[in-house]
């Protein structure tokens, strides 16, 4: 497999240990295996399993599967979804539509499984299936574990890191004695995949609420229909079945609907917990190990692949020796704000579809009405659900808060479309940036020479981090993406007005900024990464640190 980038001397060699090869598992060993790190991935189930428990992949997420080469599979099994929509006693209350930057896509934990495991055999990696781990030990070297293989064996080994991705029920968790605290909703949820008759679309979701309780229906791909709700106070798991189901959807739905042809049928139920601690020394926890909440909104996957991808990057750089431990301190803090986030908002969506008392339900309808109208959901919900508005605070992966030319530090980069003269395509610029290595984007007015400081800085920096740090320019009045910087030839001198931003892999923004940009770049890098390859030259640190970057600092916003 092609080495990303070279790894320091001395770094360390030893396999990293993923527990679980569900969808955050499997991201995970995916991600790190095209980031060089050698890894290895256990599951004590005997193969995948066939139940499609989540359903809804957002946006974010799609550009993280994408990036690992599962478009063909997206395009091919997703169904887009086109709106969400909401009735009262049978009424329309709220219809939000989807546009092209937040529409989700329905597809099947299964097909996301398979789509990582292609991506991991590809990359050269596999599932050790029937593995499972049964003890766990570790200093400040290394973690040294029990696994026990499909045929009973018993077998001690040393890894470097471990990931535990191996659900509510962790392994990884329990060997850690980590809490997790939470509560489980009293009602328990029926579910059933079935066909529907009845005058519904399949790029639909329908959220039907009656003084009863709401039904929801989500289409399928392929023509089934997901049906779910709360099943009524001393239900078992054992009494649900398609004739209890019809009845509740008889109850609470528009009436007219008829289910037949089922697949599957089961009872859940809803919990929200979170564990005390993500990390531990060199052990990690992603994904339902380390938060579970209701299914409300959908967040449940998308949350985990994101966990996975953001901390693969910073584990495969510091497995190489190429970044200070201390960058694995910000997965904790990063993903822990997500988190709360998204426990909060999967609870209070979940309250609101089982009010018990008449004058809750009428709120709630007024409240769906007015952000109807108001468009409230397609400007301030959606995006959030769609993963595009997380804003990570200051720590050890993102500098100082800032923002300039439409970056914000600690947010995605824009995903405004460009043309990249590098593929000679027109794409969204998060993609056309790499997601191996950080990206100093030099952003500014087409007709205007670049400052001479810039092209000094991008310089100094190739010097000192080598192939860890690559400069693209942005020309904004044309939305031109160029490896170099344009000519001076016909251009206007520095009175233009450029921006500064370092983008890390995940296409969030370590640092911004104009004046204080060259700066603020060289303080984050300082701090995140050992200077590699060869020093600079004392030349070209006198031209980054002298009068050029008092020109620069007039020349940026």
């Amino acid at each position: 497999m092609e080495q990303m980038y070279e790894q320091e001397a001395g770094a360390d060699r030893r396999p990293v240990l993923v527990v679980g090869a569900g969808p955050v598992g499997l991201t995970a060993a995916a991600e790190l295996r095209r980031r060089g790190v050698p890894v290895r991935c256990v599951d004590r189930a005997q193969g995948p399993s066939p139940l499609s428990k989540a359903l809804a992949v957002w946006p974010r997420t799609l550009e993280v599967l994408r990036r690992l080469g599962g478009g063909k599979r997206i395009e091919t099994h997703g169904l887009p979804i086109e709106s969400l929509r909401y009735h009262s006693n049978n009424r329309e209350v709220a219809r939000i539509r989807f546009d092209d930057r937040t529409r989700p896509v329905t597809l099947p934990q299964p097909d996301v499984e398979a789509l990582l495991g292609e991506c991991l055999s590809e990359l050269g990696g596999e599932v050790e299936w029937g593995t499972e781990l049964v003890a766990l030990e570790q200093d400040a070297h290394g973690v040294t574990v029990e696994l026990r293989t499909a045929d009973g064996t018993a077998v001690r080994e040393e890894f470097s890191y471990v990931l535990g991705c191996d659900g509510a029920s962790s392994t990884v968790r329990e060997r850690l004695g980590i809490a997790f605290d939470g509560s489980t909703y009293a009602p328990l949820f029926a579910l059933a995949d079935v066909r529907v008759e009845g005058p519904l679309v399949h790029d639909a979701n329908y959220y039907f609420c009656g003084p009863k309780g709401v039904v929801v229906l989500v289409g399928l791909p392929g023509g089934r229909f997901r049906v779910f709700t709360a099943a009524p106070a001393g239900t078992t798991r054992e009494d649900i079945d398609l004739a209890l189901i019809q009845r509740l959807l008889d109850d609470r739905g528009p009436g007219g609907l008829t289910l037949h042809d089922a697949t599957w049928t089961t009872g859940f139920s809803v919990h929200a917990r979170h564990a005390e601690r993500t990390r531990v020394g060199r052990v990690f926890l992603a994904g339902d190990a380390a938060h579970i909440h209701s299914p409300a909104g959908g967040q449940g996957l998308n949350t985990g692949v994101q966990d996975a991808h953001n901390l693969a990057w910073k584990l495969a750089l510091v497995h190489a020796g190429r970044a200070h431990e201390t960058l694995l301190d910000s997965y904790a803090d990063e993903r822990g704000q997500v988190a709360r986030t998204v426990i909060r908002q999967a609870d209070l969506q979940t309250r609101a579809w089982t009010p018990t008392k008449r004058w809750h339900v009428a709120l709630r309808d007024t409240a769906l009405r007015v952000a109807s109208a108001l468009r409230l959901g397609d400007i301030a919900y959606v995006p959030g659900l769609a993963g595009l508005t997380y804003v990570y605070r200051q720590g050890a992966a993102v500098g100082p808060a800032g923002s300039v030319g439409g970056f914000t530090t600690g947010a995605l980069a824009p995903d405004r479309t460009v043309w990249d003269r590098r593929t000679t395509r027109r794409v969204p610029l998060r993609l056309a940036l790499t997601d191996l290595r950080m990206t100093l984007l030099v952003a500014g007015p087409g007709d205007h020479a670049v400052p001479a400081a810039a092209t000094a800085l991008a310089a100094t920096l190739q010097q000192q981090y080598g192939d860890l740090v690559e400069t693209r320019y942005l020309d904004t009045t044309d939305a031109l993406l160029s490896d170099t910087a344009p000519r001076d030839a016909g251009l206007k001198r520095n009175d233009g007005r450029f921006a500064l931003a370092l983008v890390r892999p995940d296409g969030y923004v370590a640092v911004c900024g104009g004046g204080r940009g060259p700066e603020l770049v060289r303080d984050w890098l300082r701090t995140a990464f050992p200077a590699q390859g060869h020093r600079p030259a004392a030349t070209a640190t006198a031209v980054t640190e002298s009068d050029s970057e008092s020109e620069l600092k007039e020349a940026l916003l």
